[in-house]
């Protein structure tokens, strides 16, 4: 889509993520959330210092914007070593992966995001890499062509990925640790808005629970992500300082989300047209992807990882095999009127 999505998981680019390192962990210990995986690298951490080897490679899959990037900092930072980010659509051809494989120091940790987008010749390169620390690298081609073996330092893949299912086979199984991230509760968001709160060094209106209220609002409308928490405080922040004193509460926190277009569950325009067109141009579904992508006028991959993720999550929307179709609770929130037909069993928008 043209224009970035306020409420969207994914990164608003460079400058974005620049803001966001300002505010990330650094430690295991002030990381928030996922706490089944934090007590996994935790063992995994443990033992391969006492052992003085490197990690295992670790695959992070889920959801945008939950904390796969921060957690391969912290691993880096963890083991002492350095760490090296890249992107899986950055590494076009083998010697991209060969000049940043060679490049690596002992233990250190090499983060490819989106690795399900990288090239399979790339690919290829890496099995030997990430189970026998080795590149063999064919120069020429033809009659003429020769295979160089090029020895690499023992190293840690972080290979992060928003859609698992389209990872290869032989990729997925020489990752020693794989791990699906959640959503996040609204308690652990709160906690994240505090820590976040702090170091942009926010104030609330008095001495009272102005600034606790106004982050429990943000929490609630962040979709379970902590990147689009951080991303909402920050526009509220702005509105604050322009709009107000510079000091957060409910009022002015409900200003500046209404003028974001975020309503109280944390649904934006986009949404809401979504589900509008399934229950008014198709009296509620069941009805293909395609045909509302088409009717939308956006492209049905968009809707399918940006959209439809969080709306099945609060029970809004609801995939059958014969298509997505409205619940009543989706209806209710966007004041549709809902009846059921004569046989009692299908739910009629109107």
């Amino acid at each position: 889509m043209a224009k970035q999505r306020i409420i969207s998981g994914e990164s608003a680019g460079p400058k974005e993520e620049a803001i966001n390192l300002s505010l990330r962990p650094t430690s295991l210990d002030d990381y928030v959330g996922q706490p089944r995986l934090v007590e996994k690298l935790r063992i995994v951490l443990q033992a391969v210092r006492e052992r003085n080897e490197p990690m295992e490679h670790l695959l992070l899959h889920g959801p945008p914007g939950l904390g796969k990037t921060t957690l391969a900092h912290i691993v880096a930072n963890e083991m002492g070593t350095h760490l090296t980010v890249t992107a899986g659509p950055a590494l076009t051809k083998g010697a991209d992966l060969v000049g940043t494989l060679t490049k690596l120091q002992r233990a250190d940790v090499l983060f490819i995001d989106e690795i399900h987008r990288m090239p399979v010749a790339v690919e290829e390169y890496l099995y030997s890499a990430m189970e026998d620390f080795k590149i063999d690298f064919q120069i020429d081609s033809g009659m003429h062509a020769k295979t160089i073996t090029l020895p690499i330092k023992p190293f840690t893949l972080i290979g992060a990925t928003t859609r698992a299912g389209l990872l290869s086979g032989p990729m997925r199984s020489r990752f020693g640790v794989s791990h699906n991230l959640d959503f996040y509760s609204e308690t652990d968001l709160l906690r994240i808005l505090h820590r976040s709160a702090g170091l942009l060094k926010l104030t609330a209106d008095h001495a009272d629970k102005s600034l606790e209220q106004s982050l429990e609002l943000i929490a609630s409308r962040s979709r379970g992500t902590p990147r689009i928490a951080n991303r909402l405080l920050r526009r509220v922040r702005d509105f604050a300082q322009v709009r107000s004193d510079g000091s957060l509460t409910p009022d002015v926190v409900d200003q500046a989300l209404k003028l974001e277009g975020v309503d109280k569950l944390g649904l934006d325009e986009l949404d809401r047209k979504y589900m509008r067109v399934i229950g008014e141009v198709y009296q509620g579904g069941p009805v293909g992807l395609e045909a509302v992508a088409a009717t939308l006028g956006e492209d049905a991959g968009t809707l399918e990882d940006m959209v439809e993720p969080y709306l099945l999550q609060i029970g809004f929307l609801a995939r059958t095999r014969k298509g997505r179709q409205l619940t009543r609770a989706g209806g209710e929130h966007l004041g549709m009127r809902i009846s059921t037909d004569d046989n009692g069993d299908r739910l009629l928008f109107e």
